[in-house]
Formats: structure tokens, sequence, C-alpha cells
């Protein structure tokens, strides 16, 4: 059995944002010590670990809480699990693509200012009607 502060530094994941996951049921309360100390077990360390390799990818809480109920279903799992990567990796392909194109609009914002101009073209652009 574990603190809260070895399960926190074993998986990665602050001990507030485990209280959080724990408020919310995405991961099930550990059981208590007689003194009242939650006490992680290695299946529930294995649990957040899962977890942060779910959120490090960019997955929603909602997507974690369906690939983990997959992880018990033996008909279909893979497909499952396929259709939500790839609907989460278009969403990030097309984060992908708005922010080249904020990168291309702020490059030419950028590029419009030169030192010791009295009024910064960047800045009537930006206050532009």
């Amino acid at each position: 059995m574990a603190t809260i502060g070895e399960a926190a530094r074993r998986s990665g994941i602050h001990i507030e944002t485990i209280r959080y996951y724990e408020r919310e049921g995405i991961v099930p309360p550990p059981s208590r010590t007689a003194g009242g100390r939650r006490a992680y077990t290695e299946r529930d360390i294995g649990l957040l670990v899962f977890v942060k390799r779910c959120r490090d990818l960019g997955f929603s809480i909602s997507d974690i809480r369906n690939l983990q109920a997959l992880r018990d279903a033996s008909d279909d799992q893979c497909r499952e699990v396929k259709t939500i990567g790839l609907h989460h990796l278009q969403d990030v392909r097309d984060r992908i693509t708005d922010l080249t194109r904020l990168e291309a609009s702020l490059a030419a914002l950028v590029a419009e200012c030169e030192g010791g101009r009295v009024e910064c073209p960047a800045l009537r652009e930006l206050f532009a009607a």
C-alpha cells in the first residue's frame, strides 16, 4: 500500500489532481487506513499511470472514461479504441492547422514593426475595427 504522496510520485500526477480525479470518478477512491489516510494499491497506481499517459496525449476526460471501460470489454475493443484515437488525432491535426495560421498571422504582424516609428503598424492593425 502507498500513500497519496507515493502514488503521486510514482504516477507523475500531482496530489490535488489525484483528488480531483477521485472526486470526478475518473479513478475510484482508494481504500483507507485505520487512521483515514488513502492507501493506494499497485492497481490504483497503474490506473493513475494510465490516466496520466492519456492526458499527456491530450485525451479528454470523457475519452479516458471510454478507454477505461473498453479495457474490460472483450468485443470489438480494438475497433472502439481506434475510433476514439482517430477522432482525437483529427482534433490534434485541426489544432495544428489553426496554430499554423496563427503563427503566420503573428509573424506578418511582427514583421510590420520597425523600431523608431511614431505609429506602430502592428498596433494600428490590432486596433482596426
